[in-house]
């Protein structure tokens, strides 16, 4: 059950990422656009495969295209903003759990040794993630409790809040995908 959800939080987050590139333009279209391959692709990695095992192929696919998304964000990065780094760490971190399913589950965690535990890039992973859950939730807290923290005088939540909520959930959507690699 709780990888049905995980697939349904990536797809929900995918498609309102996919939404927002018909009203946003430049750099914030490319973002939209990096966030919603990035929520459809863990929504498709995270379907459970006691229910649809993937072809041994598709994880050769992630791999590639989740390879090509880090190129184009490491390009996109030249400009200096953290949020291409961002793209870029989780692209890579897309690419890493494509090569340790293609092994089986076994990819990841062989690369680590004989001596057991965690790999040390899931673990650094893992401290990514933690730390960009908390900070970008962080940001969803207002200041200053001052009334419903909702932005809108209508009681809806402004774009840029539901921007980074989503943007949390993912977040929180990759530390599930990573505990599981």
């Amino acid at each position: 059950m709780s990888g049905w959800l995980l697939v349904a939080l990536c797809l929900v987050a995918g498609a309102y990422c996919l939404a927002r590139t018909r009203s946003s333009t430049g750099a914030e279209r490319g973002a939209a656009l990096d966030e919603a391959l990035m929520g459809f692709g863990m929504a498709a990695m995270a379907v459970p495969a006691a229910a649809v095992a993937p072809p041994e192929w598709a994880w050769v696919v992630y791999a590639v295209v989740f390879g090509a998304a880090s190129v184009r964000a490491l390009w996109s990065a030249r400009g200096g903003t953290g949020h291409h780094l961002h793209h870029l760490v989780g692209s890579l971190a897309m690419v890493y759990m494509a090569v340790a399913m293609a092994g089986g589950g076994a990819g990841a965690h062989g690369a680590h040794g004989a001596a057991g535990g965690m790999p040390l890039v899931t673990g650094a992973l893992l401290t990514y993630y933690t730390g960009y859950v908390l900070v970008t939730g962080r940001r969803l807290v207002p200041a200053v409790p001052a009334g419903p923290p909702v932005a809108g005088a209508d009681g809806r939540w402004a774009g840029a809040e539901v921007a980074l909520a989503c943007r949390v959930s993912m977040g929180l959507a990759m530390l599930a995908m990573l505990v599981a690699v």
